[in-house]
């Protein structure tokens, strides 16, 4: 038996990201289909029940809340240390990446990506500094690292020096709840949120490295040039709303613009169902998970030929460069005049979705912490 810490710390009620998705989906697995191990989960603020997932999970709160650089060194390399001694903990996995310098716990550090080693100036300055700071570090103390595709797992290779044998890849999942819609929730999503007309969808925080400037410009040539009366829907928290809005302001399309905050998953099934497409096309990403939801749902794809995307969206999505305008505008164009396109992608969509689940996920980052048991006590406790 194994007594397992974890860095829950971004499990938060209705505030799930895409590194929150990914904990509760592989953990809740994890948890339940091995009983014989204790699992101690670390939060930062006062938690919800639902994530303590069966009987073998404890929490643990601890201080400071890790919101901010400075509290984030308080919190791994001083509170984690003294809880990992007084709960006699084995093995320190950390979903986020982020791990406790300090401690000589054995570390699995899942690091998504590391964007900001390539696009620094789309972080705060003192993010920017922590992460290219301490990242390095993180990914040199932990005993292994998984990541979440492929063009990851070399990125954090190359940039890093990290033996590729020393990284797992450990694919995301899509959440089940996305599939296809009815035509009459589709008439009925589309007359509450675009007057009845058809639309492209965009899921993800509205955050300078999603590409969002280019996306819009793209959708007002789209506009101009095809004459339609299509919207575009942007789904998320508004990470910088002020030029995103001054944007918006200055297009004549600006009507067929909606900005609808974060919404439920239940809120968001009908509306990404009921999407034309899904434009997806940021500049960098570790994975992707909305490229597997607009599959799940069964809508066609449009996305970036860049970094993890390729990877993700396999030969199902109509692959743009995120760095020009014109090169979305007409794949808009081409989803928008192709019926049977979009049934052909919707179909491939289904099939490269098989790929990815999160019983796969989960097993997949269990066999990444029995590795590293196995090489740091020679044979596993796990």
């Amino acid at each position: 038996m194994a007594r397992i810490g974890v860095n829950t710390r971004l499990l938060l009620k209705d505030k799930l990201e895409g590194i929150g998705s990914f904990t509760l989906e592989t953990l809740s697995r994890i948890c339940r289909q091995h009983p014989e191990h204790e699992f101690f989960f670390f939060f930062d603020r006062p938690f919800d029940p639902s994530f303590i997932f069966s009987s073998n999970v404890t929490p643990v709160v601890a201080f400071p809340q890790a919101r901010h650089p400075l509290l984030y060194i308080w919190y791994f390399e001083w509170s984690l240390p003294r809880l990992f001694k007084k709960h006699n903990i084995d093995f320190f996995l950390s979903p986020d990446g982020y791990c406790s310098l300090r401690s000589q716990v054995p570390t699995l550090a899942v690091i998504h990506d590391i964007n900001f080693e390539h696009r620094p100036k789309d972080l705060p300055l003192k993010d920017r500094l922590y992460y290219r700071f301490f990242f390095p570090l993180f990914a040199k103390h932990a005993g292994r690292i998984a990541t979440v595709s492929n063009y990851s797992k070399t990125d954090i290779s190359i940039t890093y020096g990290i033996h590729s044998g020393n990284i797992d890849v450990v694919y995301n999942g899509c959440n089940s709840l996305y599939q296809p819609v009815a035509e009459t929730t589709i008439h009925r999503t589309r007359q509450q949120w675009t007057q009845g007309k058809p639309y492209f969808i965009f899921i993800g925080s509205l955050h300078p490295r999603k590409n969002l400037i280019n996306l819009i410009q793209a959708f007002q040539e789209f506009y101009t040039r095809h004459g339609s009366t299509h919207y575009l829907v942007l789904v998320g928290n508004f990470m910088w709303k002020d030029d995103l809005k001054k944007l918006v302001d200055a297009l004549p399309c600006k009507k067929q613009l909606i900005l609808t905050g974060r919404l439920s998953n239940e809120e968001l099934h009908p509306l990404l169902a009921s999407a034309e497409a899904m434009t997806y096309v940021p500049f960098f990403e570790g994975f992707g998970i909305p490229i597997l939801e607009a599959f799940s749902a069964g809508i066609p794809v449009i996305s970036s030929n860049t970094t993890s995307m390729p990877e993700v969206a396999g030969e199902a999505a109509l692959l743009v460069n995120p760095e020009s305008i014109q090169d979305i505008t007409e794949a808009m164009i081409t989803l928008a005049d192709n019926p049977r396109l979009r049934t052909d992608l919707v179909k491939a969509g289904h099939k490269q979705l098989l790929l990815f689940s999160w019983d796969r996920s989960a097993d997949l980052l269990w066999k990444s912490m029995k590795q590293l048991m196995v090489e740091v006590w020679g044979n596993s406790k796990l």
